[in-house]
Protein backbone atom coordinates (compact mmCIF):
# COMPACT_ATOMS: atom_id res chain seq x y z
CA UNK A 1 0.00 0.00 0.00
CA UNK A 2 1.23 3.48 -0.66
CA UNK A 3 2.60 4.97 2.34
CA UNK A 4 2.19 8.73 1.54
CA UNK A 5 0.04 10.97 3.00
CA UNK A 6 -1.60 13.84 1.61
CA UNK A 7 -2.61 16.85 3.43
CA UNK A 8 -5.94 16.59 1.99
CA UNK A 9 -7.80 14.06 -0.29
CA UNK A 10 -10.47 15.48 -2.46
CA UNK A 11 -13.04 13.53 -3.42
CA UNK A 12 -14.98 14.43 -6.88
CA UNK A 13 -13.45 16.76 -9.50
CA UNK A 14 -16.81 18.48 -10.23
CA UNK A 15 -16.80 22.59 -9.62
CA UNK A 16 -16.75 22.00 -5.31
CA UNK A 17 -13.55 19.62 -5.17
CA UNK A 18 -11.62 21.48 -8.50
CA UNK A 19 -12.27 24.32 -5.68
CA UNK A 20 -11.14 23.22 -2.69
CA UNK A 21 -7.91 21.37 -3.99
CA UNK A 22 -7.33 24.63 -6.15
CA UNK A 23 -7.36 27.34 -2.72
CA UNK A 24 -5.75 24.64 -0.50
CA UNK A 25 -2.56 23.87 -2.95
CA UNK A 26 -1.96 27.48 -2.91
CA UNK A 27 -2.15 27.63 0.56
CA UNK A 28 1.26 24.93 0.63
CA UNK A 29 -1.08 21.79 1.27
CA UNK A 30 -0.52 18.49 -0.76
CA UNK A 31 -3.85 17.52 -2.16
CA UNK A 32 -4.44 14.83 -3.92
CA UNK A 33 -7.78 15.22 -6.77
CA UNK A 34 -9.45 12.12 -6.90
CA UNK A 35 -12.16 11.99 -10.08
CA UNK A 36 -13.61 9.10 -11.69
CA UNK A 37 -14.40 11.62 -15.21
CA UNK A 38 -16.44 11.02 -18.23
CA UNK A 39 -19.59 11.87 -16.41
CA UNK A 40 -21.37 14.89 -17.26
CA UNK A 41 -24.32 16.44 -15.16
CA UNK A 42 -27.19 17.88 -16.48
CA UNK A 43 -27.14 21.09 -15.78
CA UNK A 44 -28.33 24.38 -17.36
CA UNK A 45 -24.65 25.74 -16.92
CA UNK A 46 -25.69 29.47 -15.97
CA UNK A 47 -22.91 31.49 -13.76
CA UNK A 48 -23.50 34.79 -12.19
CA UNK A 49 -20.93 37.70 -12.71
CA UNK A 50 -20.00 37.26 -9.05
CA UNK A 51 -18.45 33.50 -9.65
CA UNK A 52 -16.69 35.00 -12.32
CA UNK A 53 -14.63 37.37 -10.43
CA UNK A 54 -14.51 35.55 -7.25
CA UNK A 55 -13.39 32.80 -9.06
CA UNK A 56 -11.23 34.56 -11.67
CA UNK A 57 -12.83 32.11 -14.81
CA UNK A 58 -11.58 33.39 -17.80
CA UNK A 59 -13.78 34.56 -21.13
CA UNK A 60 -13.39 32.22 -22.92
CA UNK A 61 -14.99 29.65 -21.32
CA UNK A 62 -18.41 31.33 -21.57
CA UNK A 63 -20.14 29.53 -24.45
CA UNK A 64 -22.83 32.50 -24.47
CA UNK A 65 -23.90 35.92 -22.53
CA UNK A 66 -27.45 35.47 -21.63
CA UNK A 67 -28.72 39.17 -21.61
CA UNK A 68 -32.61 38.54 -20.80
CA UNK A 69 -35.22 35.96 -19.50
CA UNK A 70 -38.21 34.99 -20.90
CA UNK A 71 -40.69 33.66 -18.03
CA UNK A 72 -43.43 31.33 -19.83
CA UNK A 73 -46.78 30.74 -17.98
CA UNK A 74 -49.07 28.26 -18.26
CA UNK A 75 -51.40 30.07 -20.45
CA UNK A 76 -48.41 30.86 -22.69
CA UNK A 77 -48.23 34.52 -21.09
CA UNK A 78 -44.70 35.42 -21.81
CA UNK A 79 -42.61 37.96 -19.56
CA UNK A 80 -39.37 39.16 -20.93
CA UNK A 81 -36.80 40.56 -18.70
CA UNK A 82 -33.77 42.22 -19.35
CA UNK A 83 -30.21 41.36 -17.52
CA UNK A 84 -29.47 45.34 -17.21
CA UNK A 85 -26.00 46.04 -16.17
CA UNK A 86 -24.69 42.54 -16.78
CA UNK A 87 -25.15 39.39 -18.41
CA UNK A 88 -25.55 35.87 -17.15
CA UNK A 89 -22.74 33.38 -18.61
CA UNK A 90 -23.37 30.41 -19.96
CA UNK A 91 -20.64 26.98 -20.19
CA UNK A 92 -20.07 24.03 -21.18
CA UNK A 93 -19.86 21.41 -18.05
CA UNK A 94 -17.28 19.01 -19.74
CA UNK A 95 -15.33 22.13 -20.75
CA UNK A 96 -15.52 23.99 -17.40
CA UNK A 97 -14.56 21.45 -14.92
CA UNK A 98 -12.27 19.92 -16.63
CA UNK A 99 -10.17 23.16 -17.00
CA UNK A 100 -11.04 23.64 -13.50
CA UNK A 101 -9.33 20.85 -12.39
CA UNK A 102 -6.67 21.36 -15.22
CA UNK A 103 -5.96 24.86 -13.23
CA UNK A 104 -5.61 22.90 -10.09
CA UNK A 105 -3.31 20.46 -11.46
CA UNK A 106 -1.12 23.42 -13.27
CA UNK A 107 -0.47 24.79 -9.54
CA UNK A 108 0.16 21.27 -7.53
CA UNK A 109 -2.68 19.33 -6.82
CA UNK A 110 -1.87 15.54 -8.12
CA UNK A 111 -4.56 13.88 -10.30
CA UNK A 112 -5.95 10.49 -10.13
CA UNK A 113 -8.94 8.71 -12.05
CA UNK A 114 -10.56 6.85 -9.98
CA UNK A 115 -13.71 5.63 -7.85
CA UNK A 116 -13.91 6.24 -4.29
CA UNK A 117 -14.59 2.92 -2.11
CA UNK A 118 -14.04 2.85 1.39
CA UNK A 119 -11.94 4.22 4.28
CA UNK A 120 -9.75 2.31 6.60
CA UNK A 121 -7.38 3.93 9.52
CA UNK A 122 -3.81 3.25 9.90
CA UNK A 123 -2.33 2.08 13.25
CA UNK A 124 -0.81 5.51 13.39
CA UNK A 125 -4.69 6.96 13.05
CA UNK A 126 -4.49 8.23 10.01
CA UNK A 127 -7.30 7.55 7.72
CA UNK A 128 -6.79 5.71 4.41
CA UNK A 129 -8.77 6.17 1.44
CA UNK A 130 -9.25 3.50 -1.07
CA UNK A 131 -10.27 3.64 -4.13
CA UNK A 132 -10.51 1.99 -8.07
CA UNK A 133 -8.20 3.23 -10.20
CA UNK A 134 -8.32 3.14 -14.18
CA UNK A 135 -5.11 2.15 -15.95
CA UNK A 136 -5.33 2.33 -19.50
CA UNK A 137 -8.56 1.77 -21.36
CA UNK A 138 -10.21 -1.51 -19.40
CA UNK A 139 -7.71 -2.27 -16.54
CA UNK A 140 -8.96 -1.45 -12.97
CA UNK A 141 -6.53 -1.19 -10.57
CA UNK A 142 -7.26 -1.37 -6.24
CA UNK A 143 -5.23 1.41 -5.09
CA UNK A 144 -5.15 3.63 -1.33
CA UNK A 145 -3.34 6.74 0.24
CA UNK A 146 -3.36 8.12 3.57
CA UNK A 147 -5.06 11.69 3.86
CA UNK A 148 -4.87 13.91 6.95
CA UNK A 149 -8.08 14.81 5.79
CA UNK A 150 -10.77 14.23 3.37
CA UNK A 151 -12.99 17.15 1.42
CA UNK A 152 -16.24 14.95 0.08
CA UNK A 153 -17.61 16.54 -3.26
CA UNK A 154 -18.26 13.18 -4.97
CA UNK A 155 -22.10 14.96 -5.45
CA UNK A 156 -25.58 13.57 -5.07
CA UNK A 157 -25.78 10.53 -3.40
CA UNK A 158 -22.39 10.71 -1.99
CA UNK A 159 -20.56 7.62 -0.35
CA UNK A 160 -18.01 9.79 1.36
CA UNK A 161 -20.85 11.22 3.20
CA UNK A 162 -22.71 7.58 3.73
CA UNK A 163 -19.77 6.62 5.32
CA UNK A 164 -18.72 9.58 7.07
CA UNK A 165 -21.02 11.49 8.33
CA UNK A 166 -23.60 10.91 10.66
CA UNK A 167 -27.41 11.90 8.62
CA UNK A 168 -26.47 11.91 5.72
CA UNK A 169 -28.41 8.67 4.03
CA UNK A 170 -31.69 11.15 4.88
CA UNK A 171 -31.24 13.39 2.33
CA UNK A 172 -34.46 13.96 0.20
CA UNK A 173 -33.75 14.34 -3.64
CA UNK A 174 -35.27 15.59 -7.15
CA UNK A 175 -34.15 14.38 -10.67
CA UNK A 176 -32.99 16.43 -13.23
CA UNK A 177 -33.20 15.53 -16.72
CA UNK A 178 -31.88 17.87 -20.46
CA UNK A 179 -30.84 17.21 -23.46
CA UNK A 180 -28.19 18.79 -25.40
CA UNK A 181 -29.57 19.75 -29.15
CA UNK A 182 -28.16 21.58 -32.06
CA UNK A 183 -29.06 25.14 -32.25
CA UNK A 184 -31.24 26.72 -34.97
CA UNK A 185 -30.01 29.88 -36.12
CA UNK A 186 -31.88 32.79 -34.63
CA UNK A 187 -35.46 33.43 -35.02
CA UNK A 188 -37.94 34.11 -32.59
CA UNK A 189 -38.25 30.67 -31.83
CA UNK A 190 -34.37 30.87 -30.67
CA UNK A 191 -32.68 33.88 -29.15
CA UNK A 192 -29.31 33.11 -28.39
CA UNK A 193 -28.89 35.48 -25.76
CA UNK A 194 -31.77 34.44 -24.06
CA UNK A 195 -32.69 31.99 -21.36
CA UNK A 196 -36.35 30.56 -21.65
CA UNK A 197 -38.21 29.35 -18.46
CA UNK A 198 -41.26 27.72 -18.56
CA UNK A 199 -43.49 27.24 -15.46
CA UNK A 200 -46.29 24.95 -16.14
CA UNK A 201 -47.43 21.76 -14.55
CA UNK A 202 -47.47 19.92 -17.57
CA UNK A 203 -44.05 20.08 -17.89
CA UNK A 204 -42.86 19.71 -14.03
CA UNK A 205 -45.34 19.29 -11.40
CA UNK A 206 -43.04 20.64 -8.59
CA UNK A 207 -40.35 22.55 -10.76
CA UNK A 208 -39.92 24.43 -13.84
CA UNK A 209 -38.38 23.27 -17.45
CA UNK A 210 -35.61 25.44 -19.29
CA UNK A 211 -33.90 25.77 -22.62
CA UNK A 212 -30.86 27.61 -22.41
CA UNK A 213 -28.70 28.26 -24.90
CA UNK A 214 -25.33 27.48 -25.22
CA UNK A 215 -23.66 28.96 -28.51
CA UNK A 216 -24.36 25.98 -30.88
CA UNK A 217 -26.16 23.92 -28.68
CA UNK A 218 -28.97 24.70 -26.39
CA UNK A 219 -29.60 22.13 -23.04
CA UNK A 220 -33.11 21.55 -22.86
CA UNK A 221 -34.65 20.60 -19.27
CA UNK A 222 -36.53 20.03 -16.32
CA UNK A 223 -36.63 18.20 -12.88
CA UNK A 224 -38.87 16.86 -10.53
CA UNK A 225 -39.10 15.46 -7.00
CA UNK A 226 -41.88 13.26 -7.94
CA UNK A 227 -40.04 9.31 -8.71
CA UNK A 228 -43.20 8.33 -10.79
CA UNK A 229 -43.57 11.50 -13.18
CA UNK A 230 -41.81 11.01 -16.69
CA UNK A 231 -38.61 13.48 -17.21
CA UNK A 232 -38.17 12.19 -20.76
CA UNK A 233 -41.67 12.41 -22.04
CA UNK A 234 -41.73 15.76 -20.16
CA UNK A 235 -38.65 17.33 -21.95
CA UNK A 236 -40.46 15.97 -25.14
CA UNK A 237 -43.47 17.85 -24.71
CA UNK A 238 -41.15 21.01 -23.55
CA UNK A 239 -39.26 20.54 -27.17
CA UNK A 240 -42.63 20.62 -29.31
CA UNK A 241 -43.68 23.93 -27.21
CA UNK A 242 -40.86 25.60 -27.61
CA UNK A 243 -40.49 24.40 -31.54
CA UNK A 244 -37.52 22.14 -30.87
CA UNK A 245 -39.18 18.55 -31.42
CA UNK A 246 -37.21 18.22 -35.02
CA UNK A 247 -33.67 19.44 -33.89
CA UNK A 248 -30.77 16.84 -33.68
CA UNK A 249 -30.54 15.62 -30.24
CA UNK A 250 -26.53 15.57 -29.52
CA UNK A 251 -26.50 13.82 -26.13
CA UNK A 252 -28.52 12.85 -22.72
CA UNK A 253 -28.19 13.54 -19.32
CA UNK A 254 -30.30 12.74 -16.02
CA UNK A 255 -28.69 12.57 -12.21
CA UNK A 256 -30.08 12.80 -8.76
CA UNK A 257 -30.11 16.77 -7.21
CA UNK A 258 -30.68 17.12 -3.81
CA UNK A 259 -33.40 19.29 -2.25
CA UNK A 260 -31.69 20.94 0.63
CA UNK A 261 -28.59 21.62 2.71
CA UNK A 262 -27.56 18.63 5.24
CA UNK A 263 -27.77 19.45 8.66
CA UNK A 264 -24.56 18.15 9.34
CA UNK A 265 -21.41 18.52 6.97
CA UNK A 266 -18.77 16.84 9.11
CA UNK A 267 -17.55 13.81 11.43
CA UNK A 268 -15.47 16.17 13.63
CA UNK A 269 -12.30 14.89 12.92
CA UNK A 270 -11.23 14.49 9.44
CA UNK A 271 -14.16 14.49 6.38
CA UNK A 272 -16.06 17.33 5.49
CA UNK A 273 -18.34 17.56 2.53
CA UNK A 274 -18.81 19.96 -0.23
CA UNK A 275 -21.48 21.18 -3.31
CA UNK A 276 -23.97 18.50 -3.86
CA UNK A 277 -22.25 16.10 -1.49
CA UNK A 278 -23.49 18.90 1.16
CA UNK A 279 -26.49 19.33 -0.49
CA UNK A 280 -25.96 23.23 -1.72
CA UNK A 281 -28.54 23.81 -4.93
CA UNK A 282 -30.52 26.38 -4.57
CA UNK A 283 -34.33 25.67 -4.42
CA UNK A 284 -36.54 27.64 -6.71
CA UNK A 285 -33.89 28.15 -9.08
CA UNK A 286 -31.86 25.11 -9.39
CA UNK A 287 -28.77 27.26 -9.57
CA UNK A 288 -25.87 24.92 -8.42
CA UNK A 289 -22.59 26.10 -9.63
CA UNK A 290 -21.65 29.12 -7.48
CA UNK A 291 -22.82 27.19 -4.66
CA UNK A 292 -20.74 24.09 -5.48
CA UNK A 293 -17.71 26.27 -5.87
CA UNK A 294 -18.20 28.79 -2.28
CA UNK A 295 -19.27 25.35 -0.67
CA UNK A 296 -15.91 23.79 -1.45
CA UNK A 297 -14.10 27.11 -0.96
CA UNK A 298 -15.75 27.23 2.77
CA UNK A 299 -14.73 23.54 3.03
CA UNK A 300 -11.10 24.05 2.59
CA UNK A 301 -11.12 27.33 4.50
CA UNK A 302 -12.25 25.21 7.29
CA UNK A 303 -9.33 22.24 6.98
CA UNK A 304 -6.60 24.69 6.63
CA UNK A 305 -7.93 26.33 10.08
CA UNK A 306 -7.70 22.79 11.35
CA UNK A 307 -4.37 22.12 9.70
CA UNK A 308 -3.22 25.28 11.56
CA UNK A 309 -4.71 25.27 14.83
CA UNK A 310 -4.85 21.63 15.46
CA UNK A 311 -8.75 21.99 16.40
CA UNK A 312 -10.86 19.61 14.40
CA UNK A 313 -13.52 21.49 15.46
CA UNK A 314 -13.49 24.06 13.35
CA UNK A 315 -14.62 21.90 10.38
CA UNK A 316 -18.29 22.56 10.99
CA UNK A 317 -17.31 26.57 10.18
CA UNK A 318 -18.07 24.91 6.44
CA UNK A 319 -21.45 24.53 6.91
CA UNK A 320 -21.57 27.63 9.69
CA UNK A 321 -20.02 30.00 7.20
CA UNK A 322 -22.17 29.05 4.25
CA UNK A 323 -25.54 29.13 5.89
CA UNK A 324 -24.40 32.45 7.36
CA UNK A 325 -24.03 33.81 4.11
CA UNK A 326 -26.35 32.36 2.09
CA UNK A 327 -29.18 30.10 4.46
CA UNK A 328 -31.52 33.57 4.13
CA UNK A 329 -31.49 33.00 0.65
CA UNK A 330 -32.08 29.39 0.60
CA UNK A 331 -34.66 29.88 2.79
CA UNK A 332 -36.80 33.01 1.04
CA UNK A 333 -36.23 30.74 -2.78
CA UNK A 334 -37.48 27.36 -0.98
CA UNK A 335 -40.71 29.19 0.42
CA UNK A 336 -41.28 30.53 -3.15
CA UNK A 337 -41.03 27.07 -4.44
CA UNK A 338 -43.36 25.81 -2.19
CA UNK A 339 -46.14 28.85 -2.68
CA UNK A 340 -45.71 29.40 -6.23
CA UNK A 341 -44.73 25.99 -8.02
CA UNK A 342 -47.54 23.97 -6.31
CA UNK A 343 -50.45 24.94 -9.10
CA UNK A 344 -51.07 26.24 -12.45
CA UNK A 345 -52.87 29.19 -11.06
CA UNK A 346 -50.36 30.19 -8.87
CA UNK A 347 -47.80 29.69 -11.37
CA UNK A 348 -49.59 32.25 -13.60
CA UNK A 349 -49.67 34.55 -10.76
CA UNK A 350 -46.19 34.14 -10.32
CA UNK A 351 -45.30 34.77 -14.34
CA UNK A 352 -47.59 37.43 -13.80
CA UNK A 353 -45.55 38.59 -10.96
CA UNK A 354 -42.40 38.70 -13.14
CA UNK A 355 -43.55 41.97 -14.97
CA UNK A 356 -43.23 43.98 -11.50
CA UNK A 357 -40.09 45.91 -12.39
CA UNK A 358 -39.12 46.50 -8.93
CA UNK A 359 -39.39 41.83 -8.89
CA UNK A 360 -37.21 42.05 -12.17
CA UNK A 361 -34.55 44.54 -10.95
CA UNK A 362 -34.11 43.03 -7.14
CA UNK A 363 -34.02 39.17 -8.67
CA UNK A 364 -31.43 39.78 -10.89
CA UNK A 365 -29.53 42.34 -8.67
CA UNK A 366 -29.58 39.31 -5.67
CA UNK A 367 -28.45 36.72 -8.67
CA UNK A 368 -25.92 38.69 -9.83
CA UNK A 369 -24.42 39.47 -6.01
CA UNK A 370 -25.53 36.48 -4.42
CA UNK A 371 -26.87 38.55 -1.63
CA UNK A 372 -30.32 39.79 -0.80
CA UNK A 373 -30.53 43.62 -1.86
CA UNK A 374 -31.35 45.71 0.92
CA UNK A 375 -29.89 49.15 -0.71
CA UNK A 376 -34.38 49.80 -1.61
CA UNK A 377 -36.33 48.92 1.52
CA UNK A 378 -39.27 50.22 0.03
CA UNK A 379 -38.90 48.13 -3.38
CA UNK A 380 -39.18 45.29 -0.84
CA UNK A 381 -42.33 46.24 1.04
CA UNK A 382 -43.85 47.19 -2.62
CA UNK A 383 -43.51 43.24 -3.78
CA UNK A 384 -44.57 42.16 0.06
CA UNK A 385 -47.28 43.27 -0.80
CA UNK A 386 -48.34 42.94 -4.11
CA UNK A 387 -47.06 39.20 -3.86
CA UNK A 388 -50.17 39.29 -1.18
CA UNK A 389 -52.47 40.68 -3.52
CA UNK A 390 -51.64 37.63 -6.23
CA UNK A 391 -51.42 35.12 -3.59
CA UNK A 392 -55.14 36.18 -2.49
CA UNK A 393 -56.23 36.58 -6.20
CA UNK A 394 -56.53 40.08 -5.68
CA UNK A 395 -54.91 40.92 -8.56
CA UNK A 396 -56.01 39.19 -12.12
CA UNK A 397 -53.41 36.91 -13.56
Amino acid sequence: MDTKTYDVVVVGGGPAGASAANDLVLKGRSVLLLDRQGRIKPCGGAIPPRLIKDFDIPDHLLVAKARKARMISPKDNRVDIPIEGGFVGMVNRHEFDEWLRQRAQSNGVDRQQGTFDRFTQDADGVRRVHYEAREGKSSVVQKSVRARFVIGADGARSEVARQAVEGAEKTKYVFAYHEIVKAPQPSAAHDPDRCDVYYRGTLSPDFYGWVFPHGDTMSIGTGSADKGYSLRASVGRLREAAGFQNLETLRCEGAPIPLKPLPKWDNGLDVVLAGDAAGVVAPASGEGIYYAMIGGRYAADAVENCIVTGNTKNLKNARKSFMKVHGQVFWVLGMMQYFWYSSDKRRERFVKICEDKDVQRLTFDAYMNKELVRKDPMAHVRIFFKDLAHLFGLIKA
